[in-house]
């Protein structure tokens, strides 16, 4: 059986996590309407700050840990750090999936969750074989 090839996996998380960022910057902004977020739950501009940033602050954390996996900032990370980060993103994007097929928003169900699946494939493939094999 023939892999997922560990350079599409990183890729492809680098990209996906920059344009979630970029897609919560314009929730955030009121430039993409909030009820197509967080399961449509979000009732006051007050909660939709907070989750935002606090989606915003995980999601670039784990792009700057994927930028540091791939070399592109120098920061040296232990490949048993790498292992488990990529298994504890694994299982997040897994339970994003699952929450955003519960959505009560059809448009969030139908687009970020083959989005939130990817990235758990691709972390999955990295957590795996990713350290050893660069």
């Amino acid at each position: 059986m023939k892999l997922l090839p560990l350079k599409v996996a990183t890729n492809g998380t680098l990209v996906i996590l920059s344009l979630i960022i970029i897609f919560h910057l314009l929730v955030i902004s009121s430039i993409i309407p909030f009820d197509i977020v967080w399961g449509g739950n979000i009732a006051d501009k007050n909660k939709l700050w907070i989750m935002e940033s606090i989606s915003i602050t995980i999601n670039f954390i784990l792009l700057l840990f994927v930028l540091a996996y791939s070399d592109i900032i120098k920061i040296k990370l232990h490949p048993t750090v790498v292992k488990v980060g990529f298994w504890l993103m694994f299982v997040l994007f897994l339970l994003n999936t699952l929450g955003n097929i519960l959505s009560k928003n059809s448009l969030e169900a139908c687009i970020f969750t083959p989005l939130t699946l990817l990235l758990s494939l691709f972390c999955f493939r990295i957590a795996v074989y990713g350290y050893s094999n660069r």
